[in-house]
């Protein structure tokens, strides 16, 4: 407020003189009666006599009507002076945006954009500090307007005197407020209110001496009278900006007690009372504060609080067009923001768009440069930018730029740094000085740093200086840190300046930090991590000669950083411990961030809804990709679903089943499914208990025009037919989405499907895949949803009804869908359906009718016989077949049946499209088997996965296999053979083609076959012989003992053996074997990721020479299974030791069926909680302890 005219107060009218003298001493009334006039009340000298209501009921006369109505008049003169004042000295008006100093300062109404206002809990003052996103959590969000800030709340008598409005630094909170007094001053809004007063922290803190109230407010009012002030019915808003910048001592408890408004006192005291209500008790306080400092108002003296959350998407938008008046530009740069996810987030804070679109706009001119993906890049762009901007500006100072440049972004540097270390904003011309800052009008500093740098004139015409915000104030402070080091090798926030290792200046700055229970150097510190990165300095132009960045530094910060952590300080330390792990591009952020939120219970009990939406800020704007969002990797509840609901929406994929979720999360989910931002392509609820209740409130979001949900699963959900109702509402409303619907294991019944059915006949319908495996749907249902598909039959690609009862008419009518030549199906599940004769045969005529499309077919657990299996194979022989998979297990058919099959694939003229094929059990017999080795042998079959277990297969079949896998011809992948009676002489047989080179199996199964040690040393040979295919070994419940891993173990450390997979459960081992395995684990050579030796007797001591391989930097195992091994605490000691010498691999772990005790368990919970060490499940059954994460 720098205008020095002076408004002529107008004459007030005369009123009687009310002075009395007594012994001397003349005293003034200053009481005032209800109806405004003024009364004589008596003064007892030498004693106070206060909070005395005095009631004089005076008669009305004419003399009385006049001196009232001189007074409005003199009220609604001062009301206009008021307006006056604050529209012509106190720069309401316009905003000041960049050089404003030269000029270039705009009217608030041509660029103002609105900012999402959110309603707190009253009373409700939290302790926070940092850049918050605007997605914040579904929780008890209450939207409010600033007009609308002193509404009473709805459902409560008592009237809204105090607000208290929150938000981080940059966040709009000023600008909303000044919007609001324009509004006021134009006549806009806010009317009933007669007087508001403007009274910022940073000018309050100028005021030395002491001051009434009405002393502050003279300057507004140009007068002292309190009368106008005094009456009721004058509504007066006392607005107070900036409580974090506040250096007055708010002493709420201990202050005095103060009601007259003419008594001068210290500011402190006043403001106290005005706050608490003692001082005009009937005017209206609006406070606004940085989280950090909310708390120093106490929250018995605030009825409402609210959060300034920044913009919204639209508000986003809105803030660039009407910064730029070139709209092409203004499209450009917001497509440029859109397309880089942490930059769209960040340009929530306002302050942040405005120095974005300062870079963007810079960067669209030169057409060069790597768009700003985090702060430190951004601000730094900021800088160089202001630098090239000056050049251009003065360019007869080119020649002496970088020096002078670089000395006066030292100089600003070094008053940032020291007056942030203070707690100070505000500075005057001797704090400049005393860094060597000359002000005066043309200097090199003005010209170099006005872009960031403002005078003001206070209140009271008070000269003083601020960065134009905080941010920039930090940032220029860590830039002077980090020079200072790289120049002088200086470190300034310590003692002893001198700095050896470059690690040193950033671990003292964590610590620093840390130390900061208002989180006064967290911008700071991000700043300072953020410029040890080469790609930053390389943008320092001018002020760096040499650019270093030591990946090696980075990585000892980044693990100090997480060590800090670990040591679990406040959540607001840790959450800006997380975003310098972003700035350092720590590649680990999101682990870090799951282990946080893992690390217990009581987490949702310590954070804030605001501390909760910066570790969504955190994981929305790391480099790390969000394709695939798993709630599993967090806590599975519909709480936490709630807090990362922003990082949902963020994701193309959210795996959100068996997570404990209820119908309470679906509404959340809507909104997200309905918002234009999400990025929510597939969707898995799947195994959550959400009921028709949830469905219903899902599908408001599943209805919407602006869902674009490819995939939605909600298998085994307890969905009824009023769920399916609801579905059948939505897709009607939205038919091309989803694409995919799995609805297995509900029970809708016939009469849900009859609901689905109706909208599956919509050719708008675009459904492509539907599950409905388990679901009681009868012969009704099939008719129903055959119907559909007659209707419309060119979209469905999958279709699953499994375990379901459709009857012999009801597979007839899906058979006749087949037929249709429009019909697309490729996929048809109808495994345990009870088909008959009937069925298959109707099945078997409407594929080979129309063979073109169907390309995988699951008729498992139905009784087809070997002569239904004749039905099918006509199929195969069909060139124009395309069935790539067929599922027939559990049919019942023997011999006969596999010769049919074999025969057919056989006769087929051109190469079969067959590539995988199950037949277990069913009865083949040896010789089936063989007529199906000899098929394997011709060039035209591509059978990859041959599946035969449980099949009373014996030795004699397996030379034949050896000779199909000996064929240079053979394709087969993936063997199983498990549950078949093989024995030693069969595994030596088949060992023989396993071993040839032309063997390209990578799956081999043989559990359960009767293998013993001397089986083994025939498979070994084999492997040795030719060890690079095979991928995954299971041997389980073959007693090998510990002879024959052994030898497995010789074969783990061959330089080509690439096993990553062995199951080696209840093979009658003990500890003996363990230390063979031991050796292989610890071999370069050794690939193994997964091991399973459950039901083995390794007992503690077993353990101990396993957890030498364990513990081994070269092992890489990923998943041990250890149940029922009877492992006890000591051999969980064992595995925690092999855990702290190798952290980086070990994900899962099993010790089901064992004895670990508590103690033992303990200590792996606590590797499993440390964010260094990679384990996310621990399984100990029965003990409760044991996990996931």
């Amino acid at each position: 407020m720098d205008s020095k005219e002076h408004f002529k107060e107008a004459s007030p009218a005369k009123r009687p003189d009310l002075s009395i003298t007594t012994q001397g001493t003349s005293f003034q009334s200053t009481n005032t009666a209800q109806d405004g006039s003024n009364v004589i009340s008596p003064t007892i000298s030498g004693s106070q006599i206060r909070d005395i209501n005095y009631y004089i009921s005076v008669g009305s006369t004419g003399g009385d009507e006049e001196t009232s109505h001189s007074e409005d008049i003199h009220v609604e003169d001062c009301h206009q002076k008021l307006k006056d004042y604050l529209k012509i000295n106190s720069k309401i008006s316009t905003i000041q945006e960049g050089l404003a100093q030269h000029g270039n300062s705009k009217l608030l109404n041509d660029i103002y954009t609105a900012v999402y206002i959110t309603e707190g809990e009253s009373g409700e003052v939290n302790n926070e500090h940092e850049v918050r996103p605007f997605e914040k959590t579904a929780l008890q969000e209450t939207p409010i307007l600033s007009n609308d800030i002193f509404r009473s709340i709805v459902g409560k008598d008592k009237p809204i005197r105090t607000v208290l409005t929150k938000g981080i630094a940059g966040i709009g909170k000023s600008v909303s407020l000044q919007k609001f007094v324009l509004d006021w001053v134009e006549g806009k809004a806010n009317q009933d209110i007669k007087f508001i007063f403007p009274l910022p922290f940073r000018d309050l803190n100028l005021m030395r001496e002491n001051k009434s109230l009405m002393d502050i407010l003279h300057p507004f009012l140009q007068t002292k009278e309190a009368g106008i002030l005094n009456k009721n019915e004058h509504k007066v808003l006392f607005i107070f900006d900036g409580l974090d910048e506040c250096r007055l001592p708010l002493d709420f408890q201990n202050n005095k007690i103060l009601s007259d408004i003419t008594e001068s006192t210290s500011l402190h005291v006043l403001l106290t009372n005005l706050i608490k209500g003692n001082l005009l008790p009937s005017a209206r306080i609006w406070i606004t504060s940085q989280s950090a400092a909310a708390n120093r108002i106490p929250p018995e003296f605030v009825d409402r609080v609210t959060e300034v959350r920044g913009f919204n998407d639209p508000q986003k938008e809105e803030f660039f067009r009407r910064r730029f008046s070139d709209q092409k530009l203004a499209n450009r740069i917001i497509k440029h923001i859109k397309s880089v996810r942490s930059l769209h987030i960040m340009c929530h804070i306002p302050l942040f768009c405005w120095i974005l679109a300062t870079v963007l706009e810079r960067m669209n001119k030169t057409e060069r440069g790597e768009i700003p993906k985090t702060l430190t890049q951004m601000y730094t762009h900021f800088l160089n930018i202001q630098r090239m901007l000056r050049k251009r500006k003065y360019p007869g100072e080119n020649e002496r730029d970088p020096l002078c440049y670089k000395a006066s972004i030292m100089s600003l540097g070094k008053l940032a740094y020291q007056q942030l270390e203070k707690g100070h904003r505000t500075f005057f011309e001797e704090d400049l000085t005393e860094c060597g800052i000359d002000v005066r009008e043309g200097s090199i500093f003005s010209r170099v740093c006005s872009e960031m740098f403002n005078t003001e004139f206070g209140l009271y015409e008070s000269k003083t200086y601020q960065f134009v915000h905080l941010s920039i104030q930090e940032f220029l402070a860590a830039v002077y840190v980090f020079i200072s080091f790289k120049t002088s090798n200086e470190n300034p926030m310590l003692e002893e300046q001198h700095c050896s290792k470059g690690k040193d200046i950033y671990l003292s700055a964590v610590d620093k930090a840390l130390q900061r229970e208002n989180g006064h150097l967290d911008l700071f510190l991000r700043f300072l991590l953020g410029l040890s990165l080469k790609s930053n300095q390389d943008i320092l132009q001018g002020l760096l000669i040499e650019k270093t960045g030591s990946s090696q530094t980075n990585e000892e910060t980044a693990m100090y950083i997480k060590m800090k952590i670990k040591e679990k300080p406040s959540p607001e330390c840790c959450i800006n411990l997380f975003h310098c792990l972003n700035e350092l591009n720590d590649h680990s952020l999101q682990e870090e961030i799951q282990s946080y939120i893992r690390s217990g219970s009581s987490l949702f009990a310590r954070l804030s809804s605001a501390q909760w939406s910066a570790l969504v800020f955190v994981l929305l704007t790391s480099t790390d990709e969000l394709e695939v969002f798993d709630l599993k990797k967090y806590i599975r509840s519909d709480e936490c679903l709630l807090r990362l609901l922003p990082v949902v929406k963020a994701s193309r994929t959210a795996l959100l089943n068996g997570c404990k979720l209820t119908w309470r999360c679906c509404e959340a989910l809507a909104s997200a499914l309905s918002s234009k931002s999400s990025s929510l392509r597939q969707l898995d609820l799947g195994n959550n208990d959400l009921q028709d209740s949830g469905v219903k409130k899902l599908c408001a979001g599943l209805g919407n025009p602006l869902n674009k949900l490819d995939t939605l699963k909600l298998s085994q959900c307890n969905i009824t037919e009023e769920g399916c109702a609801s579905l059948a509402s939505a897709l009607r409303l939205n038919p091309s989405h989803p694409r995919e619907l799995d609805l297995s294991g509900n029970n809708p019944g016939d009469s849900g499907v009859k609901m689905l059915s109706t909208v599956f006949k919509d050719p708008q319908c675009k459904l492509q895949k539907l599950r409905m495996s388990g679901c009681g749907v009868s012969e009704e249902g099939c008719s129903s949803l055959a119907s559909a598909l007659t209707s419309n039959p060119s979209h469905l690609r999958e279709l699953d009804l499994s375990r379901n009862g459709p009857g012999g008419s009801g597979v007839e009518k899906l058979a006749a869908v087949l037929v249709d030549t429009h019909c697309k199906l490729e996929t048809l599940r109808l495994s345990n359906c009870s088909i008959t004769e009937e069925g298959c045969a109707s099945l078997a005529s409407a594929v080979t009718s129309n063979p073109s499309h169907l390309r995988e077919l699951d008729l498992s657990g139905n009784n087809l016989g070997d002569s239904e299996l004749e039905r099918l194979t006509v199929v195969l022989k069909n060139p124009q077949c395309k069935l790539e998979k067929l599922l027939l297990k559990k049919c019942t058919f023997t011999v006969e049946g596999c010769a049919a099959l074999a025969l057919a694939l056989a006769l087929r003229p051109s190469p079969s499209p067959l590539r995988e094929l199950d037949l277990s059990e069913n009865q083949p017999g040896n010789l089936g088997v063989k007529l199906l080795s000899s098929v394997l042998e011709d060039k035209r079959c591509t059978l990859e996965t041959l599946r035969l277990n449980d099949c009373n297969l014996t030795e004699k079949c397996c030379e034949a296999l050896a000779s199909a896998l000996s064929s240079s011809t053979s394709s087969l992948r993936e063997l199983d053979l498990g549950k078949n009676k093989l024995h030693d002489v069969g595994v030596k047989l088949f060992s023989v083609g396993l071993g040839n080179t032309y063997c390209n199996l990578a799956t081999l199964r043989l559990s359960d076959c009767g293998v013993t040690a001397n089986g083994i040393s025939f498979l070994s040979t084999a492997l040795k012989t030719n060890p690079s295919f095979l991928r995954e070994l299971d041997m389980s419940g073959n007693s090998l003992g510990d002879l024959g891993v052994n030898l497995l173990s010789a074969v783990l450390e061959n330089l080509h053996c690439n096993l990553e997979t062995l199951h080696l459960k209840d093979c009658n081992l003990t500890e003996i074997c363990c230390g063979g395995l031991a050796s292989a684990l610890s071999s370069k050579c050794c690939s193994l990721r997964e091991l399973d030796l459950s039901g083995n007797e390794l007992k503690n001591s077993g353990m101990e020479l396993l957890c030498v391989g364990l513990g081994s930097p070269h092992c890489k195992v990923k998943t041990l299974r250890l149940s029922r091994c009877r492992v006890t605490d000591g051999g969980c000691s064992s595995l925690a030791s092999a855990l702290l010498s190798n952290p980086s691999h070990l994900r899962e772990i099993n010790l089901d069926n064992n004895n670990p005790g508590y103690s033992g368990l303990r200590l792996l919970s606590a590797v499993m909680e440390d964010p260094n060490f990679k384990l996310e499940t621990l399984s100990a059954w029965p003990y409760p302890v044991g996990r996931e994460k």
